[in-house]
């Protein structure tokens, strides 16, 4: 456990290696390492979510959001996807782990793709996101990812919301569920390769009696 990628500091050493990958319509070099997520290149379940990305089009009842989040950033590849997506946004990436945001800065500076590394408990405070995009570290556990996903949720902006891939067989069903007891409704915006994507917003404020 104390060697896993969300580790503050990894145990293994840094191998590091280029990988590949599509962002935009660009082929972008990109370094990753040991000791980060799916250090080996692009895992399928962020693959799925960056494919949604691509269907994310501003209108004129969903603007182009101001500032974003990718919870759990590893190397990097949602953070600087969402920088090119949304090039006037203001694009934070958080990890616990110290080598992946280092990677994730290292990408984005060599990119040209302005984005902000932080670890969790130095984001300030009052900063809120209009959206946030993640593949969230299931593996962490289910209490200690509930605890993740209802501080974060917290974070968001009123009209934001929440972007998540999650694998069918890793429970994503019964998050789903679970996040609308919490009140927090949370919607399947679609299926495929095993994998759920899901979307939760914030809550419409009670009317005033």
């Amino acid at each position: 456990m104390a060697d896993h990628y969300f580790s503050r500091t990894p145990g293994v050493a840094a191998r590091l290696r280029e990988v590949e990958i599509e962002l935009g319509g660009r082929r972008l070099a990109m370094r990753t390492s040991s000791g980060v997520f799916s250090g080996d290149g692009l895992d399928h379940a962020t693959r799925h979510l960056l494919q949604r990305l691509d269907d994310e089009a501003p209108s004129s009842t969903h603007p182009a959001p101001a500032r974003v989040l990718d919870l759990g950033c590893g190397w990097g590849p949602i953070a600087l996807a969402l920088a090119a997506h949304w090039p006037a946004a203001e694009v934070w990436a958080v990890d616990v782990n110290e080598r992946a945001l280092e990677l994730t800065e290292r990408n984005a500076e060599r990119h040209d793709l302005p984005v902000t590394t932080s670890l969790p408990e130095d984001v300030p405070s009052d900063l809120r996101f209009d959206a946030i995009w993640s593949n969230p570290p299931i593996r962490i556990g289910k209490q200690a990812l509930h605890e993740l996903l209802l501080l974060w949720l917290e974070r968001l902006a009123d009209d934001g919301s929440m972007t998540m891939v999650v694998g069918r067989q890793l429970g994503a069903d019964s998050l789903q569920r679970w996040l609308d007891e919490q009140g927090w409704p949370t919607e399947r915006l679609g299926s495929a390769k095993g994998f759920r994507l899901l979307r939760t917003r914030r809550p419409a404020p009670t009317p005033a009696p």
